[in-house]
């Protein structure tokens, strides 16, 4: 089980406040937040893998599966700033807590091992995809039904993760005990808005899609890192 943090209350001018410290994993993740002590060699053939698979993509000029790997890249990025302000606002952790064993610890929730899957996840899911998006997979449109294998593969792998304490959950409402939050919003949304660049006609439409995305990512880390809450 995980720890759920310590409670107390301290007095103010005649009145009570209510404290809730962080939780053990979440002051773990905290005090190994974007720490070099543990960068490690195998960091670059991963990199490398990323770069390949986009170059090969552009090789075949599939920019509509370069922006569909982007855009689904973009919606993990914004997930993960969610996440970290959950952190912030209710100071007692995160939706989930990558705490350790980490290269590199980007965000509370997020390391650079799982940034580089994010990275070309979207693209190793569009392959699943029919050519014509009213095709039928066991009866059910191919691209909702690649959107929700994907999503439930996805979080059976968490789940795996957290059994093994490298992926950590600290509120029962997203949890094993009640994975449907995680489906939606963990992962399902990233797919349909993949999926959504990866049909849509115009490269330029495309581009403003996934544009808009980083712009919103980007202004994030802006704001808010220069605020500190992230």
């Amino acid at each position: 089980m995980c720890p759920q943090g310590r409670a107390g209350s301290i007095p103010v001018s005649g009145t009570t406040l209510f404290v809730m410290s962080y939780s053990q994993y979440t002051q773990i993740a905290l005090e190994n937040l974007r720490k070099t002590d543990h960068i490690s060699w195998y960091i670059i053939p991963l990199l490398a893998l990323v770069l390949y698979v986009y170059a090969a993509e552009f090789q075949k000029k599939n920019f509509h599966v370069i922006l569909t790997g982007l855009a689904f890249w973009g919606m993990d990025w914004v997930n993960e700033i969610i996440n970290a302000l959950i952190l912030h606002f209710s100071r007692f952790a995160p939706l989930w807590i990558t705490p350790h064993k980490s290269a590199y610890i980007i965000l509370v929730g997020l390391n650079i091992e799982i940034m580089f899957m994010f990275a070309i996840a979207g693209i190793v899911w569009s392959k699943f995809l029919a050519p014509d998006p009213k095709t039928k997979y066991l009866g059910i449109n191919n691209r909702w039904f690649v959107a929700i294998a994907g999503s439930l593969f996805s979080v059976f792998t968490e789940i795996l993760l957290n059994k093994a304490g490298l992926l950590i959950w600290e509120y029962s409402w997203w949890s094993v005990v009640c994975p449907c939050l995680i489906i939606i919003f963990g992962y399902l949304t990233f797919f349909l808005v993949a999926f959504w660049v990866h049909d849509t006609p115009s490269l330029q439409k495309q581009l403003k899609i996934v544009g808009g995305i980083f712009a919103v990512v980007l202004t994030s880390f802006v704001v808010f890192g220069s605020l500190g809450w992230i």
